[in-house]
């Protein structure tokens, strides 16, 4: 795995403890007070985005939206709660008893909108049943007020976090240098700028990223080479049903598949809106910086 693609899944994986995730079973509904579904229903609404043809930026990947959107429920649900540092923003002098559930929709809210202003009509109906869920009162209204101070723009980040729009300039001028005449290949290929970009959870892009490959002569190069042709080819007759099932798993937009995963964990464990929020102390460097 490139080691900019292990980063940015680090990443999610740690910001996805700053506010419960959970699984598509869930409805407003069924939901009791205090429970984590308002966060629940965002992370759904955020994977249905993501996964519609078009609406994600070619060159920035969806693990970014995730993280943002669930610091900002982090930071916008902690305001509330004071048990743990904040994330990004600090907000002062809140009262213990405002609404957590409203001012995590409002901080998805504003979030998502600012993301994907395309898609502002689907996230105003969520938002709408959202708060319809919570009673009204002096405790909605301060958390929804909260949520929406804690809102992160995109700009904020767009700005200072390693230009996630640049791509990667084609020559065949070197050798093993990629070339436009490449059969199949994009005329440009994205996210090879990712290990230029400030990580959200990890100290820097390459932390944990694994050595070199063997070199193109090796007789370890040639061995790992046939094994990944024979285990990975489609129907391959050499790789056991586990061998096969995980080379579908990993084949696929793995991110959703950890969100999902995360959901269905939470709702095993019957987490709170509060609950997994120390997860996020793992995550205390500035995305932006």
């Amino acid at each position: 795995m490139e080691g900019e693609t292990y980063a940015a899944i680090l990443d999610l994986v740690a910001l996805m403890c700053a506010a419960p995730l959970v699984d598509s079973a869930s409805s407003y509904a069924d939901s009791p007070v205090g429970s984590a579904d308002e966060v629940i229903q965002w992370n759904k609404t955020l994977l249905t985005i993501v996964r519609t043809p078009g609406a994600q930026p070619a060159t920035v990947h969806p693990t970014r939206s995730f993280a943002i959107m669930h610091a900002a429920v982090y930071d916008a649900v902690n305001a509330i709660d004071a048990t743990h540092e904040p994330y990004l923003v600090r907000v002062e002098h809140v009262s213990r008893h405002a609404s957590q559930e409203a001012a995590a929709s409002a901080a998805a809210h504003e979030t998502l909108i600012a993301l994907y202003p395309t898609f502002q009509t689907t996230l105003d109906q969520q938002y709408d049943q959202s708060l319809a869920q919570i009673p009204d009162g002096a405790d909605k209204t301060t958390g929804i007020d909260v949520g929406r101070r804690l809102r992160w723009p995109p700009w904020l980040c767009e700005a200072t976090m390693g230009s996630p729009r640049r791509r990667f300039p084609l020559s065949s001028a070197t050798p093993r240098r990629l070339s436009v005449h490449t059969a199949n290949f994009p005329k440009q290929p994205a996210f090879t700028h990712w290990s230029r970009v400030t990580p959200f959870a990890l100290e820097r892009a390459n932390q944990f990223r694994l050595g070199p490959p063997p070199a193109l002569t090796s007789t370890e190069y040639t061995a790992a080479s046939n094994e990944v042709k024979s285990l990975g080819i489609a129907n391959s007759t050499a790789a056991t049903a586990d061998q096969a099932l995980i080379g579908r798993f990993w084949n696929g937009a793995i991110q959703n598949y950890w969100n999902e995963i995360t959901q269905t964990a939470v709702q095993a464990h019957h987490l709170t809106t509060a609950t997994e929020r120390p997860c996020v102390r793992a995550a205390q460097s500035h995305p932006c910086r």
